[in-house]
């Protein structure tokens, strides 16, 4: 008989609106305090020290408008967030402080959270949608250098870029894009050449969220369907599907894979955070905590497996906490 789902570990209240992005801060030594970062539909950025469960700090850069993106760039002082007023802000929160050192204008009116990759010490590429609706382009940090614009081929129809990952299979191997397109595609793009290796269509409709599994050269998307695709990339560098798995109830806000790869985390449309195995997609809990949409799903990088968790942030104005080590 399958164990019950667990309760939350604790609940982070007092965002005052939904929360749409979240990003653990936890792999520094002792006696760092593990963090966890959220951003939130009116704008603020709220830095929650998780021994005390208590807000640290609240950063307000984008002037009110919805945060949906927040990542630390090598360690908890540099943060980079992006939000609906079309801005990339990077900040420097050293010794106590709480200003924007610079910004991108991404002149870009959807959702599409952008993608950081570090390719150097203190030099990262960035992956964002760009004005021109179909369009990504990729700036290396912190010079705003553009190293290239992806554009699709003549006629190719994808819609808007919706959901972006950068990765490399190792520190010195070249750059490489996953993208999810309005169509329902994934593209493969080499970011040094500018061009697109491979493309499938996994979704009737857009794709909300993918990631991606280097090691095994295998990802996985949601959409507003009933059905998360899980496809594999060969190395002829050709994305195919290789299962998919039908939901119980439509939409898929986040997807998110442990970076132990051991498991995955989703969060529903239908308040639902579900994990499941990530060898062979077995459903393994549904954590029912939420009164609205989730809309996102982060795992935390601490060092000490045991105290690795899992947070997830709704509609409902709140942020629960799990720690899902144990049961799986």
């Amino acid at each position: 008989m399958a164990l019950p789902p667990p309760d939350p570990q604790f609940v982070l209240r007092g965002t005052r609106a939904a929360v749409h992005t979240l990003h653990f801060s936890c792999g520094g030594p002792e006696p760092d305090i593990p963090l966890l970062f959220s951003g939130s539909e009116n704008g603020i950025i709220h830095v929650w020290n998780l021994k005390t469960h208590r807000v640290d700090t609240a950063l307000d850069g984008h002037g009110r408008k919805s945060v949906y993106c927040v990542e630390t760039m090598g360690g908890k002082d540099r943060l980079l967030s992006q939000g609906r007023d079309q801005r990339i802000c990077l900040w420097d929160l050293a010794e106590g402080r709480t200003s924007v050192t610079d910004s991108v204008f991404t002149e870009h009116v959807g959702f599409c959270r952008c993608s950081l990759l570090k390719v150097a010490q203190g030099r990262w590429l960035m992956a964002m949608a760009a004005r021109n609706l179909e369009e990504v382009q990729i700036l290396e940090l912190p010079s705003k250098t553009s190293v290239c614009t992806l554009k699709p081929e003549v006629g190719a129809k994808l819609g808007m870029p919706m959901c972006l990952k950068l990765w490399q299979l190792n520190c010195g191997s070249q750059p490489v894009l996953l993208a999810g397109y309005e169509d329902g595609s994934v593209v493969l793009w080499n970011v040094s050449m500018g061009k697109s290796l491979s493309q499938l269509t996994c979704h009737q409709e857009p794709v909300m969220s993918l990631d991606f599994d280097s090691e095994k050269a295998k990802g996985i998307s949601g959409s507003s369907e009933k059905v998360l695709s899980i496809w594999s990339l060969n190395e002829q560098q050709n994305l195919q599907v290789y299962k998919t798995h039908e939901l119980v109830n439509a939409g898929i806000s986040d997807i998110t894979i442990r970076p132990d790869k051991k498991v995955l985390a989703t969060a529903g449309w239908d308040h639902r955070i579900r994990i499941f195995g990530w060898k062979k997609l077995k459903p393994l809990a549904v954590l029912d905590y939420h009164t609205a949409t989730a809309h996102c799903v982060s795992f935390s990088d601490h060092r000490n497996a045991r105290q690795r968790l899992l947070a997830a942030g709704s509609k409902d104005q709140r942020i629960s906490v799990w720690s899902i080590y144990a049961e799986t």
